[in-house]
């Protein structure tokens, strides 16, 4: 089912309608309903809608333009309720490019906010904050504030904000990616926190929507910095299952849901001999193409011509990370992996999440192994701190003469 209708495209880029925005206008709509206001209201409403959202569009293509001037492509470009998301195929690696990417979107709301408040001065109306009060009774000023507020709002310094971003680079600036992302997770999530109390004692339920929209962006921010960390400079061969089942172009359906059932593999390649006796790769089982086909097919049929293409293969030697990257774009689950023409892995989504896990779990043990080898040191330290300066190997200065020992503080010598 999809969720996003696709209502245009600029610069090349396609723009995408999620369909829960529909229940913001069809909200407003009824509100005025039951409200009994004016036909009239409802449309300045709507209208007045639709222009901050053409504000988000321009927002987002900001962020896409000058991820492009860095050879970022854009995906799409998808706008939700609560505003856009400019989907890039890549967070690139300098922080100073993830910088001028991120305050691009907010640049864009000042700049039509400069040019809208322009507007209303040369137009003789006022740009007092009093307008925001009624909203819809002079469209211009109002989407001028907000604007002001859009730019405001995402320049907080939480993920998925872009102040989230820019906080980010600037810590990478000094210290490693996986770090500044988790520092800056950590503030976000922080002031999830904060905006969830204020909403709960103000009885504000858009605070507590905002706060959890922080706090699972924050959260889904610090998981992709831990993949990029722990998989920054693997190859597929890191990753790759070694073991796992294969299908002869000849085999049946039967034996095909016999291997199913007989282990864990969910995809099965299906593969045949060449003219030198080796299994050469025609093509991938799929767990739904399997099931699908035995409600139309025989149980007796070979898998040959109903296994499918796979989405693309790969070297064992490529780099993990593109190559996981590429197949969340492509909605990929199961690749294989060659070496020399021959079939010698499988890479799986469920494969690399596992990787991530278990060198997660090896990296904290680590961590903890340091901490109890320090234990002694330390509470000796909490003890009797001088004793650890009269165990050193320091050599203690013997000139009586104290002629190369230096002044205690506050006194000078004569």
């Amino acid at each position: 089912m999809k969720t996003s209708l696709r209502i245009g495209s600029a610069f090349g880029i396609g723009i995408f309608l999620h369909w829960s925005f529909l229940l913001l206008v069809v909200g407003i709509v009824v509100f005025f309903v039951v409200q009994s206001g004016p036909t009239a209201d409802a449309v300045t409403s709507i209208s007045v809608i639709f222009g901050v959202f053409a504000c988000v569009v321009l927002h987002e293509l900001g962020h896409a333009l000058a991820a492009r001037r860095f050879d970022v492509p854009t995906r799409s470009i998808t706008l939700y309720p609560i505003g856009g998301l400019a989907r890039l195929e890549r967070i690139p690696s300098d922080p100073m490019k993830e910088f001028w990417i991120a305050v691009a979107g907010p640049a864009v709301n000042v700049a039509i906010a400069i040019m809208l408040g322009s507007l209303v001065y040369a137009t003789g109306r006022t740009m007092n904050p009093s307008v925001l009060m009624d909203p819809f009774t002079d469209p211009l000023p109002t989407l001028a504030w907000l604007n002001v507020g859009l730019a405001a709002f995402n320049l907080l310094p939480a993920f998925p904000m872009d102040g989230g971003r820019v906080l980010r680079a600037l810590l990478a600036l000094r210290t490693d990616y996986a770090q500044a992302t988790q520092t800056a997770a950590n503030i976000g999530q922080g002031m999830a926190i904060l905006f969830g109390l204020l909403g709960v004692l103000s009885f504000n339920p858009i605070l507590l929507f905002i706060a959890l929209f922080v706090y699972a962006g924050a959260q889904r921010e610090s998981q992709q910095a831990m993949f990029r960390a722990f998989t920054h400079g693997a190859t597929v061969r890191h990753a790759m299952m070694t073991r796992f089942a294969t299908l002869n172009s000849d085999d049946t359906l039967d034996d095909a849901v016999d291997a199913l059932l007989a282990g864990s593999d969910h995809d099965f390649p299906v593969v045949e001999p060449d003219a030198d006796g080796h299994p050469r790769l025609t093509g991938i089982l799929r767990r739904q193409t399997l099931i699908r086909a035995l409600s139309t097919h025989d149980a007796t049929d070979p898998v040959g011509p109903i296994a499918g293409e796979p989405c693309f293969s790969v070297g064992d030697d490529e780099m993990l990370e593109d190559v996981f990257t590429r197949m969340s774009q492509e909605q990929c689950s199961t690749v294989p992996v060659l070496k020399h023409g021959d079939l010698v892995g499988l890479l799986t989504l469920e494969n690399v999440g596992e990787l991530v896990m278990v060198a997660s779990a090896l990296e904290q043990r680590e961590a903890s192994d340091v901490r109890k080898q320090m234990a002694p040191e330390l509470q000796q330290l909490r003890e009797s701190p001088a004793s650890l300066v009269e165990n050193s190997d320091v050599p203690e200065n013997k000139n009586d003469g104290g002629a190369d020992r230096p002044a205690a503080p506050g006194r000078r010598d004569e």
